[in-house]
């Protein structure tokens, strides 16, 4: 949007999310799949931190790493789907500035942590299948816990200098953004002040971030996969091929989807694909990184029957 400096316009105090509103005769299959979604990814999530925290045998640095990826997928879910569900329903589509700042903050604030954690996960599978005898002294829980506490900090730094320049922004006259949910990208488009600044800054800062822990998980997945390469047995070797995959392909398109949408924001053609690739890292990954991280790994399998078989006793004895 050009720089509207020197003309008197009216301060507005809230936005308009138009959502899906170009589909309106799919809002009712959007709410069902969406809520369908959401419920799956908040139960399996919550499945997984119970699990992690009441079975000692999953107290190893593997899964308190998965533990923490839930909680995170738990908040970053809940902080865009149930707002646009309701709006499917009320059709009130009206969020206050403020609302949708800190919408942006809370967002940008878990999605750099997110991403700055799965790059520790993979960090911690290439030591365990790489490094087997030393991985218990490398992988300590002072370790672990430097590792999370860093990927929250860092990703709360990143958001807060971004949160800063888009403070600075001043938006009157037109309220109405393109989304589902308070983007930076499409909440900076409907600014009356100068966006430039704030659109080039979350490319760096979106590179310098990204780009490096992205890296740094293909190089620790490569590492594993050499590693599995050496594997004597072929059904061993099928096995950790099979579970690698799965994990690269959701981080991939995790990943991939930001770099798109983040720093190919310039290109017209990503405009119009900017809400299907948003729908990719904010919906569907906290559904999927519990079904393949966890639900499909034996041992969650078995802390599971554990759990259940606990609950059922405690139920006969009552």
């Amino acid at each position: 949007m050009k720089h509207l400096e020197g003309r008197n316009e009216t301060i507005i105090t809230e936005f308009i999310l138009l959502d899906f509103g170009d589909l309106q005769e799919l809002q009712i299959i959007f709410f069902v799949g969406f809520l369908a979604i959401y419920f799956m990814t908040i139960a399996g999530n919550l499945l997984i931190i119970v699990l992690v925290v009441t079975d000692h045998h999953l107290h190893t640095p593997m899964y308190f790493f998965l533990g923490n990826l839930s909680s995170l997928e738990i908040c970053y879910s809940s902080t865009i789907v149930p707002r646009m569900l309701a709006s499917f329903v009320t059709e009130e589509h009206h969020v206050s500035v403020n609302g949708c700042i800190m919408q942006s903050w809370a967002f940008g604030f878990l999605l750099a942590s997110e991403c700055c954690l799965l790059a520790a996960m993979s960090y911690d599978r290439c030591l365990a299948v790489c490094r087997p005898l030393h991985y218990t002294a490398l992988m300590n829980s002072k370790v672990c816990l430097q590792l999370m506490t860093g990927s929250m900090f860092g990703g709360f730094v990143i958001d807060m200098i971004l949160l800063i320049f888009m403070m600075q922004l001043r938006f009157c006259g037109y309220n109405k953004i393109d989304h589902f949910f308070c983007e930076f990208i499409p909440l900076a488009n409907v600014a009356c002040s100068d966006a430039h600044e704030v659109k080039l800054l979350l490319v760096i800062l979106t590179s310098i971030w990204t780009l490096p822990l992205f890296s740094l998980t293909v190089v620790s997945y490569g590492c594993i996969i050499t590693a599995i390469l050496r594997i004597p047995s072929t059904v061993g070797r099928q096995k950790a091929f099979s579970t690698c995959s799965s994990h690269l392909i959701v981080v991939t398109i995790f990943y991939g989807t930001i770099i798109i949408v983040y720093i190919l924001q310039g290109s017209k053609n990503m405009k119009e694909l900017n809400k299907v690739f948003s729908v990719f890292y904010t919906i569907l990954t906290p559904l999927i990184n519990p079904l393949i991280y966890s639900l499909r790994n034996k041992e969650v399998k078995e802390a599971l029957k554990r759990t259940i078989s606990k609950c059922a006793v405690c139920l006969t004895l009552k």
